[in-house]
């Protein structure tokens, strides 16, 4: 079992065990909040890449929660297995059991994550005798899954600090791409298309945020 899931599952063994505390007041239904957040990223100069993002959560009960959230990584990246800036959007729910100051949460939000030069292609330009090709950059969209824990604490009634940790699982189809073979002496070049297996990918990503609840 890995640290994901042991934390999940604890979360699930507090959720049902009876209440050890006293009972926590009304909890606001909504909340909105600003986030800082960082994941690692394939063949990323310096590793984990810094973003910033925004949530809406909507508290069914002390228990349940809607959320949805948005985050975008500014960097771009040349060298990457997908290449360009990143943009995430994911929604779904949050579990957990909240205490008087605290609360420690599971979070599962299914979503979508876009590069903006996820792909390229060389593409055929006549008007070019000495290299008659062009590179062609593509956004690639693959769906993805944010999963992982949550913890709490609420300074105040309308204020909630919240910090993220967990697994952004992006699965990438199946896809084709252009590239070129040259001949020895260099110039005569070929078009060749390279088919490359669907994959998934798991990638730490870890969020920080401020709220305010209403």
């Amino acid at each position: 079992m890995n640290k994901i899931q042991y934390l999940i599952a604890l979360i699930g063994l507090l959720v049902v065990q009876s209440p050890a505390v006293a009972q926590t007041p009304e909890v606001p239904k909504y909340e909105v909040a600003a986030e800082f957040t960082s994941m690692n990223r394939d063949n990323f100069s310096g590793g984990a890449e810094a973003g910033v993002g925004a949530r809406f959560t909507f508290n069914l009960n002390k228990t349940f929660s809607i959320e949805t959230a948005a985050y975008h990584f500014p960097r771009t990246c040349f060298s990457c297995d997908h290449n360009g800036t990143v943009t995430e959007v994911f929604g779904g729910l949050k579990v957990g059991k909240r205490f008087e100051k605290w609360g420690i949460f599971a979070k599962g939000r299914p979503g979508l994550v876009s590069f903006s030069r996820g792909e390229f292609n060389l593409v055929p330009a006549p008007g070019q005798p000495s290299f008659p090709f062009d590179f062609e950059f593509n956004r690639v969209n693959s769906f993805a899954v944010d999963a992982g824990g949550v913890v709490e604490f609420y300074p105040s009634k309308r204020i909630v600090t919240r910090f993220d940790a967990g697994d952004t699982i992006i699965h990438f189809g199946r896809h084709r791409f252009n590239t070129i073979v040259s001949d020895p002496s260099g110039n005569t070049f070929t078009p060749f298309t390279i088919n490359v297996p669907a994959k998934t990918t798991h990638n730490f990503q870890f969020m920080a945020s401020v709220g305010f609840r209403f």
